[in-house]
């Protein structure tokens, strides 16, 4: 609960959210009423505020078994409550200044109702079908005799109802690009619109631009969309004038009813999400539990492939930024599951943890099945490369069915690390193709861990490069990168054949090398390219 609503609705003020099993039902406590109590009941704790009534409430909750007490913020905490708390186990909670008990307690019930994303019945608000966005909107059309859109804090269109041939250009290229134009949200911010739409709680009239920018020519009615003090989106009704009096009523308590039905709108894909997120980690994770949850997802029984993507880590980052990038991995992972369901619509796909993992099917037929995955995700990444330029993907390889999807995470892995580290230059990696690159990034990842310093042949070579300012390291660098051949290797560092050799078995003098020994090559030239790739030569 606190997950769906936290950042919107509630707050935790005091006790142990983690303690209860579970919420079984609402209550609105009444002190002048016995309720009907249930077992794992939360309170809504309506004008309860004084520290004594607090207390005296908490031990009867915890006498019924009861898990919560939500109380209006501000609430003061005294170290009385927080000790009733405690010993009863039952958590307090705040709910935000301006939100509704109504909302809230609507909002409660429709999250108690998604038990099972697959079975859960859409519970109504206001006569429309819980979250459905697009019933809400033309009943919202109807209400306001107007085409509407729907649309979110960032202008991407959540919603639109029947009648848009009514509005202008600009709408129509709105609906069918599902966002507002970046030029038109500049030209609001600019005209200072946004400011001014959300910093009232009634309907603000907009007129359009002069220029009639991108088709823009008609006014419109705008309405943001509030819960507490978390601005949801706003409602956009395309109009010839102003709304009278009694419509802008209308279209002010028009704006609870769709904040519902965005919470909701939101709580449900968050439970969905979370649900296909479980069911695809567990399949990739392997062991007794992932056939059962391959099933689930209809990839038991046929053979796959497992593709990675994400984005890079970055170090110290600040809190604002890392809240950024969770958002855009978040949409990264919603994007890629939309992408290969349009292409192969048994696939399965879910952001876990910082990648987004997407299980494919490959049908009967195997061969190529890597590279038509490969392809899949470099269009999707040309697709996003505007807002996500620095997301990379790695391809496992084809399993036989889902007893095998762990191996094919494992290679999709490695070979994602190979292209966030851009060894090969190519966002898109298949294990197949750089099984010696993924290698090489897990011998530095163990050398590391272990904090092995450097020792041998290419340590003794390096000392006498720095003290002598030699150029032995790069010898033996040119020499193994010819196979041995001195002519191209003199070439290649510009030095005449003769001093090549000379150096050539100065560094064997140096370095104690037997350049004979087929393991002493192959260990230096380990070495050589670790070292390059840690930029310490």
């Amino acid at each position: 609960m606190l997950e769906d609503l936290g950042s919107t609705l509630l707050e935790l003020l005091c006790g142990d959210a983690d303690r209860s099993d579970g919420i079984d039902g609402v209550i609105i406590h009444d002190p002048l009423d016995e309720p009907a109590w249930s077992r794992h009941a939360l309170v809504l704790g309506v004008g309860v505020n004084d520290p004594e009534d607090v207390i005296d409430l908490l031990g009867e909750l915890g006498s019924r078994g009861g898990v919560g007490l939500v109380l209006r913020s501000p609430v003061r905490v005294t170290p009385e409550i927080a000790e009733a708390a405690k010993r009863t186990g039952v958590a307090v909670l705040g709910l935000a200044r301006g939100a509704s008990w109504v909302q809230l307690a609507a909002m409660l019930r429709s999250l108690l109702a998604h038990d099972d994303v697959a079975e859960t019945r859409a519970e109504m608000l206001g006569g429309v079908p819980s979250g459905d966005l697009f019933a809400l909107a033309n009943a919202v059309a109807a209400l306001l005799d107007a085409p509407i859109t729907i649309e979110d804090r960032a202008s991407r269109v959540l919603a639109f109802s029947g009648r848009q041939d009514e509005a202008d250009p600009s709408r129509i290229g709105t609906i069918l690009n599902r966002r507002v134009s970046v030029a038109r949200t500049r030209d609001l911010e600019d005209r200072g619109v946004f400011r001014e739409l959300y910093r009232t709680d009634q309907p603000l009239f907009v007129e359009p631009p002069e220029s009639g920018l991108e088709g823009f020519t008609m006014p419109r009615m705008a309405l943001a969309v509030r819960a507490g003090d978390e601005i949801l989106g706003s409602i956009w009704a395309a109009v010839r004038e102003p709304f009278p009096g009694d419509r802008v009523q209308a279209f002010s308590d028009v704006g609870k009813l769709v904040a519902l039905h965005l919470l909701s709108h939101r709580a449900g894909a968050d439970v969905e999400r979370r649900l296909r997120s479980d069911l695809v980690a567990t399949a990739l994770e392997g062991g007794p539990e992932a056939s059962q949850a391959a099933g689930r997802l209809g990839l038991s029984h046929q053979p796959a492939v497992v593709l990675a993507l994400a984005l890079p880590e970055e170090a110290d980052a600040s809190s604002a930024h890392q809240a950024d990038r969770v958002a855009e991995r978040q949409r990264l992972g919603d994007s890629l599951a939309m992408h290969l369901t349009a292409a192969h619509p048994g696939s399965a796909a879910a952001l876990v943890g910082n990648v987004a993992y997407g299980i494919v099917p490959v049908g009967r037929s195997r061969d190529g099945a890597e590279r038509g995955t490969a392809r899949l995700a470099a269009e999707f990444l040309d697709r996003t490369r505007s807002w996500a330029p620095s997301a990379a993907a790695g391809i496992g390889t084809v399993t036989p069915d889902a007893s095998g999807l762990s191996r094919s995470r494992d290679g999709a892995d490695r070979a994602l690390r190979v292209a966030l580290s851009n060894r090969t230059g190519r966002r898109v990696a298949c294990i197949g193709d750089v099984g010696f690159d993924a290698l090489l990034i897990e011998l530095a990842d163990l050398i590391a861990k272990r904090g092995d310093p450097l020792a041998g042949p290419v340590a003794r070579l390096l000392a006498y490069d720095e003290k002598h300012r030699s150029r032995l390291v790069e010898t033996m660098r040119a020499w193994l990168d010819a196979f041995g051949d001195v002519i191209a290797a003199a070439q290649a560092v510009n030095v005449h054949p003769n001093t090549f050799r000379y150096r050539l078995r100065r560094l064997a003098e140096v370095g104690e090398l037997d350049l004979g020994d087929p393991d002493t090559r192959l260990t230096v030239m380990l070495q050589l390219r670790l070292m390059a790739d840690q930029h310490q030569v």
